[in-house]
């Protein structure tokens, strides 16, 4: 099979390799339909994660079909249309038991980092009964690549974590797939105002198509001083952080309200000062998390009911064979305007 192979920093190549196949009696094998590239794909291929080793096949993301499953899987069949969840789930340890499905003993973040993932023709899924998810037969599949990861880490770890509720006011930091997806879901509460911060004019544009209230343009305008105006000087009741540098967790310091909530969603690789001198007496919440897709099942409801449409995401398109043209094309989003990319995975003959 075709596959997309991570080799060490900076070393990424469309190999061939062997199909998967079942290593323990609760796996799947899937037949990928579609993929996507991840912020987190990008990380791995600068060398900033080292629990994925050189030879892995790239990618936590997709729908595909069952091809086999493993004597214990109870809940799929060969022919099945499934949704791969980012996150594995073994559904037994104590992580499991609490929800937290990104800590578990046997799972979590495995795909396309500590294990073969779904950037190829197959993937081995483990946990399967707990790790996949039904697509619904009128479903659009394109879609639902949206909500393996994307879609559920905007809206758990910055909507949930992040309190929004009905009449707050809200400030997104960055306007990439993940502070969209925040904004998209975000909507589900009625917040009175959703202010999105970015310099990127066509990131912004995009925010305010989505729904955003204020997009303000970080690069040509003071943002602290467009949230408190905005806010009548209060400043923001939810600040979600959806970049991952240290400037903007600063920034989430600065023009959140008293008594409100910073919720980091952006994946941090260096040190992010925290402001305790100025911070300390302003009964602030400041919370972390991965994704755990516990509100997938929520999601695909929304997206089938029309209440919810993630191929407003989709930026780009690109077959299996030329996914390193779709990595260039990530790496320089802000000059080729990508949000999401789709990776068409499927042979000529499975279309």
């Amino acid at each position: 099979m075709k596959a997309l192979v991570y080799h060490g920093p900076g070393q990424i190549s469309l190999d061939e390799r062997p199909v998967p196949e079942l290593s323990f009696a609760t796996d799947a094998i899937v037949r990928m339909r579609w993929s996507t590239i991840c912020g987190t794909d990008l990380h791995i291929v600068k060398g900033d994660v080292p629990t994925c080793e050189p030879g892995r096949v790239l990618g936590h993301e997709g729908v595909g079909v069952v091809e086999k499953v493993g004597p214990s899987v109870t809940a799929f069949a060969p022919g099945d249309k499934v949704l791969i969840s980012c996150i594995t789930a073994c559904g037994k340890c104590e992580a499991c038991r609490r929800g937290m499905y990104s800590h578990c003993a046997d799972g979590g973040w495995i795909l396309g980092n500590r294990i073969d993932g779904t950037q190829a023709e197959y993937v081995r899924i483990p946990h399967a009964d707990t790790s996949l998810y039904p697509v619904p037969a009128d479903a659009s599949e394109e879609s639902l690549v949206m909500l393996s990861d994307v879609l559920p880490t905007g809206f758990e770890c910055g909507v949930l974590n992040g309190k929004v509720s009905p009449g707050s006011t809200v400030a997104i930091i960055g306007a990439g797939p993940i502070g969209l997806a925040s904004l998209l879901t975000a909507r589900f509460y009625s917040p009175s105002s959703l202010i999105v911060i970015d310099p990127d004019p066509h990131r912004l544009e995009v925010a305010r198509r989505l729904g955003a209230t204020r997009c303000v343009p970080s690069d040509r305008e003071d943002p602290v001083q467009a949230v408190m105006l905005e806010t009548g000087y209060l400043g923001a009741d939810r600040v979600i952080e959806a970049v991952g540098i240290p400037s903007t967790f600063e920034l989430c310091q600065s023009v959140v309200a008293i008594g409100g909530t910073i919720a980091n969603v952006g994946v941090h690789g260096a040190p992010a000062p925290l402001h305790l001198e100025k911070l300390w007496d302003r009964n602030l919440t400041i919370t972390t998390r991965l994704v755990d897709t516990v509100s997938t099942p929520m999601l695909l409801k929304t997206v089938h009911a029309g209440t919810l449409d993630p191929q407003v995401l989709i930026s780009h398109r690109f077959a299996l064979a030329e996914t390193l043209d779709a990595y260039d094309v990530f790496t320089r989003a802000a000059q080729t305007h990508a949000i999401k990319l789709l990776i068409d995975c499927r042979s000529d003959a499975a279309q």
